[in-house]
């Protein structure tokens, strides 16, 4: 866990720093100076550009995390696997691209009087897909030579900081929104640029790709883990993007800017899990190579614990704040409140489950991933489609929620049917108990007379009450040395 530590701190410090500034801009600025039809057309670009993009890639993200290990040969240059992945990426590109063109005939007879602003930026997604195809490529190769920091830098802090300049011209009326649109595109398009320029300052964009060196097994190999790596690629990124994309369908653009918004609150928990997944999957990686499972069992109880800690922390921090989070983003978006505790809930389940996901994608049973993900992105669109209509946003909210669940359900069995994994112990119950305390100690509280007070009380509040019982009951060992670490750089500096 040496590494995963190291790098899931300093990741996740950066990843909040990523966090405050998405907050200033998406939870803040956004709702206060966009519409939401407007701030529905931002998300949607990204929202079909991942879509396209991870297609794009032709599951050769899957086939780095899981066989870069027959590779990994520094006085080689790894026998240019950064080349081959580029020459798979950008042929796919060409694939992707040429398809979103050719679907244009269909989102404009699919394209209501409530999303026809899509329509006027249909064009802005074709740069969106390349880009986020290359950051892809160049950050999952960062992670498999065990730097996942890089690539959470330059997406979560430099990205946030461009679409922050970007809103704060629009605001003082030195752009208009088309110029707005451009700038937040460029904001996507940067970080693959920056990636692009650190490799090659670290001496590291080895392109020339030693084909020799892939002899018929591992091609095989290749060719296998690549092709359920699309699968569950693309419905990994389907399920993270098709809610707002049937909420746009159904209930038009504003609709989905509310979304987006409440969206924003309910995913930030899991921005731990962001960072130690990213490092997990190339430990447990090399783990499954060497058959080490005492270390991949470690591993999968420690995630889940610490992530459950750390998860109920934000979302009872989250759910006890709710009226000052619609003081901040305005009495527009107040019809979000359930789509952020649907939404909360739903990633708490991921939180529970710890790094299943990676032990299962990077085991010999791999292409049951793709399977569960499929079934999961099946799962969303019927629910999605029995619920918007009924219960509109709500109803997209309670969609991830019940397919989250029996997705996550189902990682768990196969895990404990194929290699009697589970992470679960009292510590879980414990943990329950006292978020559930704390939330209902939180809600004795007295409003105070300005928000900004309340907010800050509050959050103190349920941090203190949360995480004294926790350090001294000893739940979390990686926590509890975590503390003491601040502890110490606090109160003990000379």
């Amino acid at each position: 866990m040496g590494v995963i530590q190291k790098q899931s701190i300093s990741g996740t410090i950066y990843s909040y720093l990523g966090v405050l500034l998405g907050f200033i801009t998406t939870g803040w600025l956004f709702p206060r100076i966009l519409s939401t039809e407007e701030v529905g057309l931002l998300r949607i670009l990204v929202s079909y550009s991942v879509l396209f993009a991870q297609f794009a890639s032709l599951g050769i993200n899957s086939v780095s995390v899981k066989l870069f290990p027959y590779f990994r040969d520094p006085e080689k240059k790894h026998h240019g696997y950064l080349g081959l992945t580029l020459i798979v990426g950008l042929t796919g590109v060409i694939l992707s691209i040429g398809i979103y063109l050719l679907l244009k005939p269909f989102f404009i007879s699919h394209a209501s009087q409530k999303s026809s602003l899509f329509m006027d930026y249909f064009y802005y997604v074709v740069p969106l897909i390349l880009f986020t195809l290359l950051f892809g490529l160049f950050d999952t190769y960062y992670r498999v030579l065990y730097n996942a920091v890089k690539g959470i830098v330059y997406k979560e802090v430099v990205q946030r900081l461009l679409i922050l300049a970007a809103i704060l011209f629009y605001f003082f009326k030195l752009i208009d929104f088309q110029w707005l649109v451009i700038l937040y595109v460029l904001a996507f398009v940067a970080p693959s640029l920056f990636l692009m320029g650190t490799l090659i300052k670290d001496k590291m964009f080895f392109v020339k790709p030693d084909l020799k060196y892939i002899d018929k097994r591992l091609s095989r190999e290749m060719v296998n883990v690549a092709f359920f790596g699309i699968l569950a690629s693309f419905s990994g990124v389907l399920v993270l993007n098709i809610d707002v994309i049937m909420v746009n369908q159904y209930l038009g653009l504003a609709a989905a800017g509310i979304y987006t918004i409440a969206f924003f609150f309910g995913t930030l928990i899991l921005v731990p899990m962001r960072t130690m997944g990213k490092i997990s999957s190339v430990v447990i990686a090399d783990a499954w190579k060497t058959d080490d499972r005492k270390t991949i069992m470690d591993i999968y109880r420690k995630s889940s614990v610490s992530l459950s800690i750390i998860g109920f922390l934000l979302f009872i921090g989250i759910w006890g704040n709710l009226g000052n989070i619609f003081h901040i983003v305005g009495k527009d978006y107040t019809a979000g409140k359930y789509v952020i505790l649907f939404i909360g809930l739903a990633n708490l389940s991921d939180l529970f489950m710890g790094v299943s996901g990676h032990i299962i994608l990077n085991s010999k049973y791999f292409r049951w991933m793709s399977y569960l993900l499929f079934v999961f992105a099946i799962l969303l669109i019927i629910t999605n489609i029995l619920l918007i209509p009924r219960f509109g946003i709500t109803g997209a909210a309670l969609a991830s929620f019940i397919s989250k669940y029996i997705y996550n359900s189902l990682k768990f069995l196969f895990l404990y049917k194929k290699y009697h994994f589970q992470p679960f112990s009292y510590k879980h119950l414990e943990i329950i108990v006292l978020a559930a305390a704390t939330w209902y100690l939180s809600t004795l509280l007295p409003v105070m007379p300005h928000f900004v007070i309340d907010l800050a009380v509050r959050s103190l509040f349920i941090s203190v009450v949360f995480l004294v019982p926790v350090y001294f009951l000893k739940i979390s060992e990686d926590i509890n040395n975590k503390i003491q670490q601040v502890f110490r750089l606090v109160f003990l500096r000379r």
